[in-house]
């Protein structure tokens, strides 16, 4: 089975094809450029190196959230637009579950740190059993990074830390873990869409896919945007009730 997949849910920009359980190719950038001008390229750059047309692609598996909302949009976009045109499955990848799915057959916990700002992240935790079995210890959410250093330090088992929340919380991370930590090298500490498409073939295998039509990307909380337009209205209704 050969499957596209595609991630555009942080800083990362990457699409993979594999066929089966071989990775025919990837192109992954991890630059500031923005996804509706690296996207679309890329792919076509890589389809154009793999000799391989469109129309040999069974599935597309994307990392559908949470992340940027501008690119998880753009991502969702290009998916719905290649699947529609090529009547095929969109494999929704929780995007959390994906970057932990670089470490596979590791045998420590698996904290992946997305930046969400105001000292939250988006993370989980996850860990791979004896047989290599794929294990969600704790889903994908926002949380502080407070807290999801306390439940690492409460799990006590050593735990190796990777995603573009790295930097911005080790010195937190340093300072206040208790157990056996360390990061991921960084071949394997951001979004890859090869992790993307692997992990959607054991979904898909589940017959966890969706049409074109009814793919949604999964947000998880509101756009900063969104929360900024919330709180100047409460301070504005707060301001009238109190001049009343």
């Amino acid at each position: 089975m050969r499957i596209l997949g595609i991630d555009s849910s942080g800083l990362v920009a990457s699409v993979a094809v594999i066929d089966d359980d071989v990775l025919l190719g990837e192109f992954t950038t991890d630059y500031k450029k923005t996804h509706s001008t690296t996207l679309m390229p890329m792919l076509d750059q890589l389809i154009q190196m793999l000799g391989i047309p469109l129309s040999s692609i069974d599935a597309i598996a994307v990392a559908a959230g949470p992340g940027s909302f501008t690119g998880l949009r753009i991502g969702a976009a290009t998916v719905k637009g290649l699947a529609y045109a090529l009547s095929i499955p969109v494999i929704a990848v929780p995007t959390v579950d994906a970057i932990a799915y670089n470490l596979y057959g590791s045998r420590r916990l698996i904290c992946p740190l997305m930046d969400a700002r105001r000292q939250q992240a988006y993370s989980g935790l996850y860990r791979f059993s004896e047989t290599n079995k794929f294990i969600v210890r704790k889903e994908q959410a926002p949380e502080s990074i407070a807290d999801i250093i306390e439940r690492i330090n409460i799990e006590d088992l050593p735990v190796t830390f990777l995603g573009d929340g790295v930097p911005v919380f080790k010195d937190f991370i340093e300072k206040n873990t208790t157990v056996d930590y360390d990061f991921a090298p960084a071949f394997c500490n951001r979004q890859r869409a090869g992790a993307v498409a692997s992990l959607g073939r054991l979904y898909f295998d589940k017959e966890f896919y969706t049409s074109a039509e009814e793919f949604r990307p999964v947000y998880l909380r509101k756009s900063q945007a969104e929360r900024e337009a919330e709180e100047r209205k409460k301070a504005g209704s707060g301001a009238g009730g109190y001049n009343a």
